[in-house]
């Protein structure tokens, strides 16, 4: 006999087959309607060890948790032999636990299927009976409990998940309860009671099973399809982004795994668009994990890594003044005495600072050996001469800077090193400055200073589409032309 289900779980009011993908992805909606020929540029492939995972944990919580289940009275009248007519009446039915034997799931073209087989379940109820006949001037009552053994059950549904407006239209196509055999055993009660029982209400009984479960799966899809339109549309990064998770197609299902692909590009906190990325015109969904099995894979297009860029780029965030350092000397003019004399000369033993700002939209590239980016700064060096800031002079600076990409809890973090940087004069009001001599000072403060305050930042990252309480585990990243693919199985931390 199979083990009961614990007793903590997901109602299956909230039926299996919603959470079987819910569980594993954020579902968001948009309030503009997207064609269903546009290209995400982040995509969420479940293979179909994933949909193993979320099926177990689906059915280990959802079934238990609408038990114990009350299900309608049953009435019926009945013929007994030398008593005569009597009016038995079934009140108090509760499926008290169930117990799962086997189930799969199976995803494809006609929508996605659930089935639950070889199924116990153990109900309680109360009986009584009443008759009446001409030799007994009064009627006779009598009353009991009884408990009734359910074998042989199988529930299975097929469910559909369409695009509808940027948000997952959830539709029940077909459900239903199967019952193979039910045994009474009546506490109390008159022998010739037994035999009514086994005759006349073993199979309303399995009938009331095998109508209530499937009325219920029914009401919870109704509600959870309507939930779905209250959940968020977009995910806050930062102050002064948020990431657009809506759905642009209908999930894309196979006979093994469930594609979805989401808008996936930052726009500003009051959704003004900032990045106009053109669709990117391949399959994300294309196995990226070099022959890995794992239960979730999620490609980020290099354009979701633009869109940031420019939202920030636009915001002002990518600037930075430096006024102080782990060589402190290097923020005087006595420190630069040897490398910019004039500055000295003009300004001697004067703080200074450095205010460091981007000049242009970083460039980033996604390809076969990883994230780069060339980054364009201006650097202009600030005088504090008796309280008053002082530009004295401007570089240009172009960096190129290769990323690697983590998966920090459920965010993808990175940290970026500096390969080459190139400095330029752009203007001095101090004479012209040895740009050969500057420049490996510069570096330093680039790499001392601006580096890591941009990895602390990087590594706060950005969050993946999970639903909360689902962690990955043993995750690997991958790139491959135009896109970052994190290769991950999952676990699910009770109570999240």
């Amino acid at each position: 006999m199979a083990a009961p289900l614990s007793e903590s779980g997901v109602k299956l009011s909230s039926p299996p087959l919603f959470i079987l993908i819910c569980s594993l992805l954020i579902i968001s909606t948009t309030t503009q309607l997207q064609s269903h020929d546009e290209e995400g540029f982040i995509s969420v492939l479940v293979s179909d060890k994933g949909l193993e995972f979320a099926k177990d944990l689906v059915i280990s919580k959802a079934l238990n948790s609408i038990f114990p289940l009350q299900l309608p009275h049953i009435r019926k009248s009945v013929r007994v032999p030398v008593v005569g007519e009597v009016d038995v009446l079934l009140s108090n039915i509760t499926i008290a636990s169930v117990g799962i034997q086997s189930s799969y799931v199976k995803t494809g073209e006609e929508g996605i299927a659930l089935i639950v087989s070889g199924a116990t379940a153990n109900l309680s109820l109360n009986w009584e009976y009443s008759y009446s006949s001409w030799f007994i001037p009064f009627p006779i009552s009598e009353g009991g409990s009884a408990s009734v053994k359910v074998e042989g059950m199988e529930v299975g549904l097929t469910s559909t998940l369409t695009n509808q407006g940027g948000t997952l239209k959830l539709a029940l196509l077909d459900c239903g309860c199967y019952v193979e055999a039910i045994s009474i055993k009546l506490d109390g009660g008159s022998p010739w009671l037994y035999q009514i029982a086994a005759a006349a209400f073993e199979g309303q009984i399995a009938t009331t099973v095998e109508k209530a479960i499937p009325e219920k799966i029914s009401e919870g899809i109704t509600i959870l399809d309507a939930k779905l339109q209250d959940l968020p549309r977009y995910m806050p990064v930062g102050e002064a982004a948020v990431l657009n998770v809506t759905f642009v197609k209908d999930p894309a299902l196979s006979d093994s795994s469930i594609d979805l692909e989401i808008d996936g590009l930052f726009t500003t906190s009051d959704h003004n668009i900032a990045f106009l990325g053109k669709s990117p015109n391949l399959s994300l969904s294309s196995s990226s994990c070099n022959g890995m099995v794992k239960m979730i894979q999620i490609s980020l297009h290099e354009n979701v890594l633009k869109s940031a860029s420019s939202v920030y780029f636009n915001a002002g965030y990518m600037n930075l003044i430096v006024d102080k350092m782990p060589d402190q000397k290097l923020l005087n003019t006595a420190g630069w005495k040897y490398i910019v004399p004039q500055l000295y000369k003009q300004y001697p033993d004067d703080d200074m600072q450095l205010n460091i700002s981007a000049s242009s939209l970083p460039m980033i590239e996604v390809s076969d050996s990883g994230i780069y980016t060339t980054l364009y700064s201006d650097v202009t060096i600030d005088v504090l001469d008796s309280g008053d800031v002082v530009p004295v002079a401007c570089i240009s600076l172009v960096i190129s800077a290769s990323g690697s990409a983590q998966i920090l809890r459920n965010n993808l973090a990175g940290t970026i090193k500096i390969d080459d940087l190139n400095a330029s004069l752009k203007w001095s009001k101090i004479g012209n400055l040895h740009i050969n001599l500057v420049q490996p000072v510069i570096s330093v403060v680039i790499r001392t200073v601006v580096v890591p305050y941009i990895n602390l930042h990087l590594m706060r990252g950005l969050p993946l589409p999970l639903i909360h309480g689902v962690t990955l585990r043993n995750s690997r990243i991958f790139y491959s032309e135009l896109k970052t693919s994190i290769c991950s199985d999952m676990d699910y931390v009770a109570g999240s």
